[in-house]
């Protein structure tokens, strides 16, 4: 059992054919990743895209590695206001998809924000196109 506390999108990094990593951000000081993966390093991570309802499930061992600045600065998120305290590194063993059809489809807030954003403009622009073809025929009707 880890108990990470998550990150923006991306935040998991591929270090080479068989590993990847995360930093894992300061939390409650229970050191309960540190502790379970110091008496067994075993591990499985669920990777879920759920815009896409796509999963990944990956078999392996995790360690923790602390005091390694270069690793902490290549897997901390570039502008992410969070303070790490050590670097989680992940050995896949193996790998598996999941079938998607009892994953929940769910998009991110700024996403929808970004697409009704985008849908306002439209309507805004179609309504001005509508009012100025509105005010041509009216004058072309009063010729």
């Amino acid at each position: 059992y880890v108990q990470h506390r998550g990150g923006p999108a991306g935040f998991v990094k591929v270090l080479d054919e068989h590993t990847i990593g995360f930093a894992d951000f300061s939390g409650n000081r229970q050191f309960i990743t540190q502790g379970n993966l110091a008496d067994n390093p075993r591990a499985f991570l669920f990777l879920i895209d759920y815009m896409h309802r796509q999963r990944i499930k990956l078999w392996g061992t995790a360690r923790v590695v602390e005091n390694d600045a270069e690793l902490m600065a290549k897997l901390m998120p570039q502008g992410y206001r969070a303070r790490a305290e050590q670097v989680v590194l992940f050995t896949v063993s193996a790998w598996d998809a999941n079938c998607p059809q009892h994953i929940p489809q769910r998009f991110e807030a700024a996403d929808v924000a970004a697409a009704l954003g985008e849908r306002d403009k439209r309507i805004e622009r179609l309504e001005q196109e509508i009012a100025r073809l509105r005010g041509n025929s009216g004058a072309a009707a009063g010729e």
